[in-house]
């Protein structure tokens, strides 16, 4: 089993969970992949701590419940908060929120109580079902935290006010005013005597007493005021004595309540703000004095006496906040990343009882350390390059190295570099003694015609020498004939289309676009098939005998259709050659010869068929046949005018037909059945 792990000053700090770590595949997968993953080293290799520690997006906050058998996380995206059991190293239940969490706080031993800051100005009292209540604040709040003494819930917004809800009598209670109007960034409470720090955006920070409701006194951070930055983060010590801050710019600073002068200041060195502080005084009295700061980009450990840095953790991702598991070496990191991430430190504690495997995983990584990636390398400071001056000495932008030291270390580096050397060397003199021949009249002189000789050929056949030399001599042209990328391509299938007459027996006509369409499909069908039974099959021998037969199966499918498009051709010249169109004037002229062969009889039967023929024509009617039987006849339909017939009647003329219409005996459409009586 390997860790991923870093280590400095003895102390090793190995990556539990988070990204680069190890693989996480679902189940599903691995059971579907479990044949191929019996050679994953880093799969095999992987430590998953706790099931689903992950959010879809990021992670904001994580917090561990007081008795030690619980952790809460809230991330997005959707905003969602997240309960895991250590009990069954897995999430318990996840629930989901209207809008994303900026802080939280349980109030209960486990996590059936807590109450959850929102960035919508909201307070969200969740219990076991979900949520019990929600309310809303004047200002955007920043962080909170709760007096258990006195049942009262601060909260630190982006006004001049620290806002006061006492959970007790469920309403709000008088706030506490502060000299600034830019806002609380942070707020804390100390559990042994109660005392409220506020660390404000103006660079101070406000003490309060909860008891008399009125400020104690007002800290100016000289490291803060004069740079301009806020103070990011307040946290007391749990020895009532102690206090730490921290600034927008990267500055932490330990404080004795007793005293207005920081013990100790110390640089995160990246310039980025404190978004943590947690000292680390449960572990022990060896670890007492040690004390964890985090920024987004790096956690460090040091010691708050001296200063001297004991640990650190960098993850590859930003952090948003850092949990410590107490009496333990485990911490919890929330970050910009879908995983979560989880760090063990063997020095500061043993590991957690849900997960005391890791102590035996550790031990036995560290009875055998593995090889490092530069431990056949030596490290040179700047005094030890001077050392060696007489080796090496600068001059200018560079430096000068004796030729035999040079050699040996380029042949150590590069063992091959004489024998390259040497080919170069002979290339040249070959060339060279090329380039010196006689060649007979008519040859091109250039020697560097590499490619495309046979068309070189076909210009000089038909352009000339002269003309073709100038063709690979011109600049424009030339990488044409040494440069192999634009070698021709005889084989393509553009190539031989404005080539036909030298490709016409080159081989069989191309498939059409159809015949290539249908070709591709059963191939595609044919790789669907074969990707599907190797996935499912267990051995190679049923898998090569299936490919086989797909195979087999798409030659006969092929053949079958080419001889049906053979067949089909075929068929349609058989045809074509039995039609034949009579024209109306072959028609017409069935027959009629000079009269020599014919009797007078039939010959006046062709006329009558001819008279026929041209009265069909007159009226518009054309009537063609051909040798098979077939018939084809062409009109032009008109209407037959109608004929109106008169009668006289005493000198009158009268139009014949109905003079009146019959309705009698017939059932009307209209509903009105009373019209025309």
């Amino acid at each position: 089993m390997v860790l991923k792990s870093a280590s400095s000053n003895d102390i090793s700090v190995y990556q539990i969970s988070g990204t680069n770590v190890s693989k996480s595949l679902p189940d599903w997968l691995e059971r579907k992949r479990k044949r191929s993953l019996k050679n994953d080293i880093d799969y095999q290799n992987r430590v998953e701590l706790i099931q689903d520690f992950e959010f879809s997006e990021s992670s904001n906050k994580i917090k561990v419940s007081r008795d030690g058998q619980y952790a809460m996380a809230t991330g997005t995206y959707k905003p969602q908060i997240h309960v895991y059991d250590f009990a069954n190293l897995s999430l318990k239940f996840e629930r989901h929120t209207n809008t994303e969490n900026v802080d939280f706080l349980m109030l209960s031993d486990d996590w059936s109580k807590s109450i959850h800051l929102q960035n919508d100005r909201s307070l969200e009292f969740q219990n076991r079902g979900g949520i019990d209540h929600r309310i809303r604040i004047p200002k955007f709040g920043r962080s909170m935290v709760y007096n258990d003494v006195t049942c009262d819930l601060f909260v630190g917004a982006s006004g001049n006010e620290i806002y006061r809800l006492n959970l007790e009598q469920g309403r709000f209670m008088k706030p506490f005013n502060i000299e600034s109007d830019r806002g609380v960034n942070s707020i804390d409470i100390n559990p042994i005597h109660g005392l409220l720090s506020a660390g404000l955006e103006d660079g101070t920070i406000e003490f309060w007493d909860p008891r008399a409701k009125q400020r104690i006194i007002k800290l100016q951070i000289p490291e803060a005021t004069e740079n301009g930055s806020e103070i990011s983060c307040v946290k007391f010590a749990n020895n009532s004595l102690n206090f730490a801050c921290g600034t927008s710019d990267g500055m932490s600073m330990i404080y004795d309540l007793r005293t207005s002068h920081p013990i100790i200041t110390k640089d995160q060195g990246y310039g980025f703000g404190i978004k943590k502080i947690i000292f680390l005084e449960e572990n022990g009295n060896e670890n007492a004095n040690l004390v964890l700061t985090s920024d987004k980009k790096i956690a460090k450990i040091w010691n708050r006496d001296t200063g001297k840095a004991y640990a650190a953790m960098e993850p590859s991702v930003d952090i948003n906040d850092v949990e410590h598991i107490p009496g333990t070496g485990m911490f919890f990191m929330a970050n910009e990343a879908i995983p979560m991430h989880t760090y063990y430190i063997p020095q500061l504690g043993p590991s957690p009882k849900w997960c005391s495997f890791l102590d035996n995983i550790t031990e036995e990584l560290e009875e055998r350390p593995s090889d490092t990636v530069y431990s056949n390398y030596k490290f040179l400071t700047k005094q030890d390059v001077a050392n060696l001056v007489y080796l090496i000495w600068a001059y200018m932008h560079g430096y000068f190295i004796d030729n035999e030291l040079y050699d040996k270390v380029n042949l150590i580096a590069n063992p091959n570099s004489i024998q390259e050397e040497r080919e170069r060397e002979i290339r040249k003199r070959i060339e060279k003694e090329r380039e010196s021949r006689i060649r007979s009249t008519g040859a091109i002189t250039n020697t560097k015609v590499t490619v495309n000789k046979e068309y070189l050929g076909h210009l000089q056949s038909k352009l000339g020498s002269e003309t073709a030399e100038n063709v690979v001599n011109d600049d424009r042209f030339k990488e044409m004939f040494e440069d192999p990328m634009f070698q021709i391509d005889q084989d393509n299938h553009d190539y031989k289309q404005l080539n036909p007459v030298s490709n016409s027996l080159a081989g069989p006509k191309p498939l059409t676009a159809a015949e290539e369409s249908d070709e591709e499909r059963l191939q595609s069908k044919n790789r669907n098939t074969l990707s599907e039974s190797e996935s499912e099959s267990e051995s190679d021998s049923e898998d090569e005998r299936e490919r086989e037969a797909v195979k087999q199966k798409i030659k006969e499918q092929l053949k079958k259709k080419q001889e049906r498009k053979k067949r089909e051709r075929e068929e349609a010249k058989q045809y074509m050659a039995k039609v034949r169109s009579l024209d109306k004037s072959d028609d017409a002229n069935i027959g009629i010869t000079d009269g020599k062969n014919v009797s007078f009889g039939k010959q006046a039967k062709l006329q009558v068929e001819n008279g026929k023929i041209r009265k069909e024509q007159k009226s518009n009617v054309r009537i063609r046949k051909n040798a098979i039987g077939e018939g084809e006849i062409t009109f032009v339909p008109t209407k037959k005018a109608s004929k109106v017939s008169f009668r006289e009647e005493d000198g009158d003329t009268e139009r014949r037909g109905k003079t009146k219409q019959v309705t009698e005996g017939r059932r009307r459409a209209s509903k009105n059945v009373f019209r025309g009586m």
